[in-house]
Protein backbone atom coordinates (compact mmCIF):
# COMPACT_ATOMS: atom_id res chain seq x y z
CA UNK A 1 0.00 0.00 0.00
CA UNK A 2 2.94 2.41 0.95
CA UNK A 3 4.74 1.51 -2.49
CA UNK A 4 1.82 2.33 -4.42
CA UNK A 5 1.05 5.49 -2.09
CA UNK A 6 4.37 6.74 -3.09
CA UNK A 7 3.86 6.22 -7.02
CA UNK A 8 1.31 7.75 -7.05
CA UNK A 9 2.94 10.92 -5.64
CA UNK A 10 5.63 10.57 -7.91
CA UNK A 11 3.53 10.30 -11.20
CA UNK A 12 1.73 13.95 -9.79
CA UNK A 13 4.95 15.70 -9.07
CA UNK A 14 6.27 14.39 -12.37
CA UNK A 15 3.25 16.12 -14.19
CA UNK A 16 3.38 19.21 -11.95
CA UNK A 17 7.23 20.09 -12.78
CA UNK A 18 6.60 20.97 -16.31
CA UNK A 19 3.51 23.18 -15.90
CA UNK A 20 5.55 25.07 -12.27
CA UNK A 21 8.76 25.41 -14.53
CA UNK A 22 6.35 26.85 -17.89
CA UNK A 23 5.10 29.67 -15.15
CA UNK A 24 8.05 30.43 -13.84
CA UNK A 25 9.55 31.48 -17.25
CA UNK A 26 6.40 33.03 -18.26
CA UNK A 27 6.77 35.38 -15.25
CA UNK A 28 10.52 36.06 -15.69
CA UNK A 29 10.28 37.04 -19.50
CA UNK A 30 10.53 40.50 -20.19
CA UNK A 31 7.49 42.35 -21.37
CA UNK A 32 7.66 43.55 -24.84
CA UNK A 33 9.42 47.45 -25.22
CA UNK A 34 6.06 49.97 -26.08
CA UNK A 35 6.31 51.31 -28.97
CA UNK A 36 5.29 55.05 -29.77
CA UNK A 37 2.72 55.58 -32.59
CA UNK A 38 3.33 58.46 -34.37
CA UNK A 39 0.40 59.82 -36.66
CA UNK A 40 1.86 61.65 -39.47
CA UNK A 41 -0.58 63.72 -42.03
CA UNK A 42 0.83 65.02 -44.61
CA UNK A 43 -0.52 66.15 -47.95
CA UNK A 44 -2.66 64.61 -51.27
CA UNK A 45 -1.20 61.63 -52.50
CA UNK A 46 -0.69 63.65 -56.08
CA UNK A 47 2.01 66.06 -54.42
CA UNK A 48 5.50 65.44 -53.55
CA UNK A 49 4.96 65.47 -49.26
CA UNK A 50 2.88 62.48 -48.75
CA UNK A 51 5.49 60.40 -50.65
CA UNK A 52 8.39 62.04 -48.84
CA UNK A 53 6.21 61.77 -45.49
CA UNK A 54 6.05 57.68 -46.23
CA UNK A 55 9.34 57.78 -46.97
CA UNK A 56 10.71 59.57 -43.47
CA UNK A 57 8.28 56.52 -41.51
CA UNK A 58 9.72 54.08 -43.09
CA UNK A 59 13.05 55.31 -42.07
CA UNK A 60 12.03 55.64 -38.67
CA UNK A 61 10.36 52.82 -38.69
CA UNK A 62 13.51 51.02 -39.66
CA UNK A 63 16.33 52.71 -37.61
CA UNK A 64 14.04 53.36 -34.63
CA UNK A 65 12.62 50.21 -32.64
CA UNK A 66 10.64 52.50 -30.20
CA UNK A 67 9.00 54.32 -32.97
CA UNK A 68 5.81 53.11 -35.03
CA UNK A 69 5.41 56.22 -37.61
CA UNK A 70 2.79 55.81 -40.17
CA UNK A 71 2.11 58.57 -42.93
CA UNK A 72 -1.49 59.61 -44.05
CA UNK A 73 -3.03 61.20 -46.81
CA UNK A 74 -4.45 64.35 -45.76
CA UNK A 75 -6.23 67.54 -46.93
CA UNK A 76 -3.11 69.69 -46.38
CA UNK A 77 -1.85 71.77 -43.97
CA UNK A 78 -5.17 73.42 -42.31
CA UNK A 79 -6.42 70.08 -41.77
CA UNK A 80 -3.03 68.34 -40.32
CA UNK A 81 -2.47 71.27 -37.74
CA UNK A 82 -6.03 70.50 -36.76
CA UNK A 83 -5.26 66.82 -36.60
CA UNK A 84 -2.57 68.01 -34.45
CA UNK A 85 -4.43 70.06 -32.18
CA UNK A 86 -6.68 67.40 -31.37
CA UNK A 87 -4.83 65.18 -30.35
CA UNK A 88 -5.02 62.84 -33.52
CA UNK A 89 -1.54 63.35 -35.03
CA UNK A 90 1.62 63.71 -33.60
CA UNK A 91 3.47 65.01 -36.57
CA UNK A 92 2.41 66.94 -39.41
CA UNK A 93 3.54 68.92 -42.79
CA UNK A 94 2.95 72.78 -42.80
CA UNK A 95 3.71 76.01 -44.02
CA UNK A 96 4.68 78.92 -41.60
CA UNK A 97 1.81 81.17 -42.39
CA UNK A 98 -0.83 78.75 -41.12
CA UNK A 99 1.48 77.51 -38.66
CA UNK A 100 1.94 81.10 -37.53
CA UNK A 101 -2.09 81.30 -37.55
CA UNK A 102 -2.77 78.35 -35.49
CA UNK A 103 -0.15 79.17 -32.94
CA UNK A 104 -1.70 81.96 -32.10
CA UNK A 105 -5.56 81.60 -32.88
CA UNK A 106 -5.90 84.07 -36.15
CA UNK A 107 -7.33 83.55 -39.28
CA UNK A 108 -8.33 80.22 -40.30
CA UNK A 109 -8.26 79.21 -36.67
CA UNK A 110 -9.71 82.42 -35.28
CA UNK A 111 -10.21 81.31 -31.11
CA UNK A 112 -9.01 78.22 -31.38
CA UNK A 113 -5.09 79.34 -30.33
CA UNK A 114 -2.47 75.93 -30.13
CA UNK A 115 0.38 77.37 -27.47
CA UNK A 116 1.39 73.46 -28.25
CA UNK A 117 2.66 73.99 -31.83
CA UNK A 118 6.11 73.34 -32.35
CA UNK A 119 8.34 73.57 -35.11
CA UNK A 120 10.56 69.76 -35.83
CA UNK A 121 12.43 70.41 -38.88
CA UNK A 122 12.50 73.41 -41.16
CA UNK A 123 12.40 72.04 -44.76
CA UNK A 124 12.41 74.59 -47.90
CA UNK A 125 10.59 77.14 -49.23
CA UNK A 126 7.64 76.34 -50.41
CA UNK A 127 6.46 78.51 -53.56
CA UNK A 128 2.82 79.45 -54.82
CA UNK A 129 2.47 78.18 -58.28
CA UNK A 130 -0.39 80.19 -60.79
CA UNK A 131 -1.23 77.65 -63.37
CA UNK A 132 -3.44 79.47 -66.15
CA UNK A 133 -4.38 78.45 -69.60
CA UNK A 134 -2.41 79.71 -72.58
CA UNK A 135 -5.88 81.08 -74.36
CA UNK A 136 -7.55 82.21 -70.93
CA UNK A 137 -5.78 86.14 -71.53
CA UNK A 138 -4.56 86.30 -67.95
CA UNK A 139 -1.31 88.22 -67.26
CA UNK A 140 -1.77 89.03 -63.87
CA UNK A 141 -3.70 88.05 -60.62
CA UNK A 142 -6.36 90.93 -61.02
CA UNK A 143 -7.01 89.31 -64.41
CA UNK A 144 -8.59 86.60 -62.71
CA UNK A 145 -11.72 87.97 -61.99
CA UNK A 146 -14.63 86.55 -63.54
CA UNK A 147 -12.30 83.34 -64.75
CA UNK A 148 -13.05 79.54 -63.90
CA UNK A 149 -10.35 78.99 -61.32
CA UNK A 150 -9.58 76.19 -58.84
CA UNK A 151 -8.29 77.78 -55.21
CA UNK A 152 -7.22 74.44 -53.96
CA UNK A 153 -9.24 71.73 -51.71
CA UNK A 154 -11.43 73.09 -48.85
CA UNK A 155 -9.46 73.65 -45.68
CA UNK A 156 -6.22 72.96 -47.84
CA UNK A 157 -3.00 75.65 -47.48
CA UNK A 158 -3.37 76.54 -51.33
CA UNK A 159 -6.69 77.56 -50.89
CA UNK A 160 -5.92 80.11 -47.87
CA UNK A 161 -2.76 81.39 -50.14
CA UNK A 162 -5.03 81.94 -53.14
CA UNK A 163 -7.47 83.87 -50.89
CA UNK A 164 -4.37 85.80 -48.97
CA UNK A 165 -2.50 86.77 -52.57
CA UNK A 166 -6.06 87.69 -54.21
CA UNK A 167 -7.57 89.80 -51.65
CA UNK A 168 -4.24 91.76 -51.22
CA UNK A 169 -4.13 92.02 -55.08
CA UNK A 170 -7.37 93.79 -54.75
CA UNK A 171 -9.77 90.74 -56.26
CA UNK A 172 -12.70 90.21 -53.95
CA UNK A 173 -12.36 86.29 -53.44
CA UNK A 174 -13.92 84.40 -53.60
CA UNK A 175 -16.95 86.12 -55.03
CA UNK A 176 -15.28 87.97 -58.10
CA UNK A 177 -14.23 84.63 -59.58
CA UNK A 178 -16.06 81.34 -60.49
CA UNK A 179 -14.47 79.57 -58.02
CA UNK A 180 -13.63 75.34 -58.00
CA UNK A 181 -12.55 73.63 -54.63
CA UNK A 182 -11.00 71.29 -55.58
CA UNK A 183 -6.90 69.52 -55.86
CA UNK A 184 -4.64 69.41 -58.10
CA UNK A 185 -5.63 65.97 -59.83
CA UNK A 186 -9.19 67.52 -60.38
CA UNK A 187 -8.11 70.28 -61.46
CA UNK A 188 -5.82 69.00 -64.50
CA UNK A 189 -8.41 66.71 -66.01
CA UNK A 190 -10.70 70.34 -65.51
CA UNK A 191 -7.99 72.23 -67.51
CA UNK A 192 -7.34 69.29 -69.86
CA UNK A 193 -11.13 69.34 -70.92
CA UNK A 194 -11.39 73.00 -70.87
CA UNK A 195 -13.89 73.73 -68.56
CA UNK A 196 -11.09 75.67 -66.12
CA UNK A 197 -8.65 78.62 -67.10
CA UNK A 198 -6.85 77.92 -64.03
CA UNK A 199 -5.32 76.99 -60.49
CA UNK A 200 -3.62 78.12 -57.80
CA UNK A 201 -0.76 75.56 -56.84
CA UNK A 202 1.45 75.12 -53.78
CA UNK A 203 4.15 72.65 -53.74
CA UNK A 204 7.70 72.27 -54.27
CA UNK A 205 9.22 72.42 -57.41
CA UNK A 206 9.25 70.43 -59.57
CA UNK A 207 5.64 69.28 -58.85
CA UNK A 208 4.35 66.47 -60.90
CA UNK A 209 0.38 68.19 -61.59
CA UNK A 210 1.98 71.52 -62.98
CA UNK A 211 4.20 69.41 -65.37
CA UNK A 212 0.98 67.78 -66.17
CA UNK A 213 -0.92 70.92 -66.75
CA UNK A 214 1.95 72.61 -68.77
CA UNK A 215 2.71 69.75 -71.02
CA UNK A 216 -0.55 68.60 -71.58
CA UNK A 217 -3.17 71.09 -70.50
CA UNK A 218 -1.96 73.71 -72.08
CA UNK A 219 -1.37 75.79 -69.31
CA UNK A 220 1.67 78.84 -68.67
CA UNK A 221 3.12 79.62 -65.20
CA UNK A 222 1.99 83.23 -63.89
CA UNK A 223 4.57 85.54 -62.80
CA UNK A 224 3.65 87.81 -59.84
CA UNK A 225 4.34 90.88 -59.35
CA UNK A 226 7.52 92.07 -57.23
CA UNK A 227 5.38 95.18 -55.47
CA UNK A 228 2.46 92.52 -54.10
CA UNK A 229 5.24 90.45 -53.18
CA UNK A 230 7.23 93.56 -50.95
CA UNK A 231 3.13 93.98 -49.85
CA UNK A 232 2.28 90.82 -48.70
CA UNK A 233 5.66 90.49 -46.66
CA UNK A 234 5.37 93.51 -44.70
CA UNK A 235 1.76 92.19 -43.54
CA UNK A 236 2.67 88.80 -43.28
CA UNK A 237 6.74 88.28 -42.00
CA UNK A 238 6.69 85.11 -43.57
CA UNK A 239 6.55 85.82 -47.16
CA UNK A 240 9.42 86.79 -49.65
CA UNK A 241 10.56 86.34 -53.47
CA UNK A 242 11.06 83.23 -55.22
CA UNK A 243 12.43 82.22 -58.70
CA UNK A 244 11.08 79.19 -60.66
CA UNK A 245 14.14 78.57 -62.94
CA UNK A 246 13.79 78.41 -66.67
CA UNK A 247 13.52 75.11 -68.01
CA UNK A 248 11.74 73.63 -64.41
CA UNK A 249 8.89 72.67 -66.23
CA UNK A 250 7.89 71.92 -70.05
CA UNK A 251 7.65 75.05 -72.15
CA UNK A 252 8.98 77.38 -69.57
CA UNK A 253 11.45 79.21 -71.13
CA UNK A 254 12.07 82.35 -68.89
CA UNK A 255 12.61 82.59 -64.99
CA UNK A 256 9.33 83.04 -63.34
CA UNK A 257 9.14 85.19 -60.07
CA UNK A 258 6.36 84.34 -57.17
CA UNK A 259 5.91 84.34 -53.48
CA UNK A 260 7.47 81.42 -50.97
CA UNK A 261 7.10 80.27 -47.22
CA UNK A 262 9.06 77.75 -45.30
CA UNK A 263 7.62 74.48 -45.52
CA UNK A 264 8.11 72.69 -41.79
CA UNK A 265 7.20 69.14 -40.30
CA UNK A 266 5.41 70.36 -36.79
CA UNK A 267 4.49 68.47 -34.14
CA UNK A 268 3.02 68.99 -30.77
CA UNK A 269 5.29 70.49 -27.30
CA UNK A 270 3.14 67.38 -25.76
CA UNK A 271 5.14 64.89 -27.44
CA UNK A 272 7.88 63.45 -25.34
CA UNK A 273 11.35 64.96 -25.69
CA UNK A 274 13.30 62.06 -25.63
CA UNK A 275 11.02 60.98 -28.96
CA UNK A 276 11.32 64.07 -30.96
CA UNK A 277 15.21 64.42 -30.57
CA UNK A 278 15.81 60.65 -32.05
CA UNK A 279 13.18 61.41 -34.90
CA UNK A 280 15.28 64.38 -35.44
CA UNK A 281 18.45 62.84 -35.25
CA UNK A 282 17.85 60.31 -37.41
CA UNK A 283 16.15 62.28 -39.86
CA UNK A 284 19.50 64.21 -40.38
CA UNK A 285 21.67 61.53 -39.94
CA UNK A 286 19.95 59.42 -42.71
CA UNK A 287 19.25 62.61 -44.74
CA UNK A 288 21.55 62.13 -47.45
CA UNK A 289 19.85 58.60 -48.23
CA UNK A 290 16.31 59.88 -47.81
CA UNK A 291 17.96 62.90 -50.51
CA UNK A 292 18.27 60.22 -53.09
CA UNK A 293 15.08 59.79 -53.81
CA UNK A 294 13.34 62.44 -52.50
CA UNK A 295 13.27 66.03 -54.77
CA UNK A 296 11.85 68.02 -52.39
CA UNK A 297 14.98 67.86 -49.97
CA UNK A 298 17.35 69.04 -52.68
CA UNK A 299 15.90 72.48 -51.83
CA UNK A 300 16.91 71.64 -48.02
CA UNK A 301 19.89 73.53 -46.84
CA UNK A 302 20.28 71.53 -43.18
CA UNK A 303 22.41 74.77 -41.89
CA UNK A 304 19.11 76.82 -42.77
CA UNK A 305 16.72 74.50 -41.01
CA UNK A 306 15.78 76.49 -37.78
CA UNK A 307 16.09 80.06 -39.73
CA UNK A 308 12.37 82.18 -41.30
CA UNK A 309 10.51 80.25 -38.66
CA UNK A 310 7.97 83.45 -38.19
CA UNK A 311 9.03 83.17 -34.67
CA UNK A 312 7.84 79.82 -33.99
CA UNK A 313 8.98 77.57 -31.09
CA UNK A 314 11.14 74.62 -31.72
CA UNK A 315 10.16 72.05 -30.08
CA UNK A 316 12.44 71.16 -26.97
CA UNK A 317 13.78 67.61 -28.49
CA UNK A 318 14.58 68.91 -31.98
CA UNK A 319 16.11 71.90 -30.06
CA UNK A 320 18.09 69.82 -27.79
CA UNK A 321 19.78 67.99 -31.07
CA UNK A 322 20.36 71.35 -33.03
CA UNK A 323 22.27 72.80 -30.25
CA UNK A 324 24.08 69.74 -29.84
CA UNK A 325 25.10 70.38 -33.64
CA UNK A 326 25.92 73.87 -33.22
CA UNK A 327 22.71 75.70 -34.86
CA UNK A 328 20.88 76.79 -32.10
Amino acid sequence: MKKSRVLVLLVIAALLIPSALFAAGAQESEPKAQKTVINFPTAATTGAIYPLGAAMSNMWNTKLPNVRASAQASAGGIANLNMIADGEAQLGVAVTSIMYESFNGIGSFEGRANPNLRVMIGLYANPNQVVVTGNSGINSLTDLVGKRFASGAPGSTTEVETSIHLQTSGVNYPDALKVQYVGFTEAIDLMRNKQLDGAWIMAGIPNAAVTEMLSTAGGKLLNLDANLIEKLNEEFPWYGPYTIPAGTYPNQDSDVLTSAIKMTVCTDARVDDDVIYELTKSFWENFDELMATQAPLKKVNPKDTVKDLAGLPVHEGAARYYREIGLM
